[in-house]
């Protein structure tokens, strides 16, 4: 028995490896742990806010590069020095670390605010950044004069988006929250979501019929994908739609080049492989080139770098035994246990690798 300690929202939290090597299928075309340092691995949605290289040594030890995504939130540090962070940490690992942008809604609907984001997300591209982060303060949080949410598809952001799309800029969208903020707690999926929403009802939508539903949003996401054709899009958290798999894929399938990241989300795909393993795996085959490995873990000062290095190479190693293995495993986010999917050699390294180095093209140097 392996135990594997990581942290979700703050709370340590530890895996258990019950069994290993049951079944795996084919054994010479999977990987095992064993293999876990030597295949090339990036995570591509995680926010690296600290002065210190400590993600970049810990991505470095276990064989990843990550892309560091700067986002408008008031619990991370400014996003100038998001930025800077960013910038200095391309700069010396370049093979490691990459960062992608984000702007602010302050201005809007103000004359002038259009041009002076274009103008701060042009600085930023050729600062280097490879990427642009759209987070759900809008739909969310952010009120135009009027009072009224601005929604994505919002005729407002069109020009924002079409210098984006003119530039072949790949945006990282999310948009919403998972579906269990809309549901009652028992309903909920997530054990991390119902822990969560019992102590912060003021986020719980449920307890809000008066903000925007979850359909709504995925409803306004969709609308956007439509008004703004040509998108290089990677939907942040499975797109939001992390609680079925059949949804999900019929999300896909209506948008043939969006692509989603599993920030987060790893949990919901465990539950849903309680209830039918195969169609889970048979979903990762089936969409092996949009789908992204991402953890969406954080690094912010004043935070432990001795730590931070062990949880998240503890949290990647986790992850690597339920994609890569068939380990029996239990974790705290999910009731009871759980078997690893066991995904074959070339659909590992397009969710671990392949599939961001062609959305996020140049964006780290390769090691070596």
């Amino acid at each position: 028995m392996k135990q594997i300690r990581w942290s979700a929202g703050g709370i340590a939290l530890a895996c258990v490896i019950l069994a290993a090597g049951l079944s795996c299928r084919q054994s010479s075309r999977t990987y095992t742990a064993g293999d876990f340092q030597s295949v090339r691995k990036i995570d591509a949605h995680v926010h690296d806010n600290s002065p210190s290289t400590a993600f970049a040594d810990v991505a470095r030890e276990c064989g990843f590069s990550i892309l560091s995504i700067n986002v408008d939130y008031p619990d991370f540090p400014p996003m100038g020095d998001q930025q800077e962070v960013g910038k200095a940490h391309h700069t010396t690992y370049p093979s490691e670390e990459a960062w992608a942008t984000t702007f602010s809604m302050t201005g809007w609907g103000q004359p002038g605010w259009v041009g002076a984001t274009i103008a701060h997300l042009d600085s930023a591209l050729h600062d280097g950044a490879v990427a642009v982060k759209f987070w759900k303060n809008i739909g969310m949080v952010f009120r135009n004069a009027e009072g009224k949410l601005v929604m994505i598809d919002d005729p407002g952001l069109d020009t924002i988006f079409s210098y984006l799309i003119a530039r072949g800029v790949p945006i990282v969208c999310h948009c919403g929250e998972p579906r269990d903020c809309w549901l009652p707690v028992p309903e909920m999926m997530s054990n991390d979501m119902k822990a969560y929403f019992s102590h912060h009802p003021l986020y719980h939508m449920y307890e809000h019929p008066e903000m925007p539903s979850y359909e709504a949003q995925i409803a306004a996401r969709n609308h956007r994908l439509e008004r703004s054709p040509g998108m290089k899009f990677m939907g942040a958290h499975l797109g939001s739609i992390e609680w079925n798999v059949d949804t999900l894929a019929s999300f896909l399938d209506r948008f043939p080049t969006a692509s989603v990241d599993l920030a987060a989300r790893i949990d919901y795909l465990q539950v849903q492989s309680q209830r039918d393993r195969e169609k889970v795996r048979e979903f990762f085959v089936k969409y092996a080139d949009r789908l992204i490995y991402a953890t969406d873990l954080v690094f912010n000062p004043p935070d432990d770098p001795a730590a931070f290095k062990t949880v998240t190479a503890d949290k990647w190693r986790s992850d690597w035994a339920y994609l890569a293995t068939d380990s029996v495993m239990t974790q705290p986010l999910v009731s009871g246990t759980f078997q690893g999917l066991c995904l074959e050699k070339p659909v590992i390294e397009k969710v671990y690798h392949e599939n961001a180095e062609r959305l996020f093209s140049g964006a780290w140097k390769k090691p070596g």
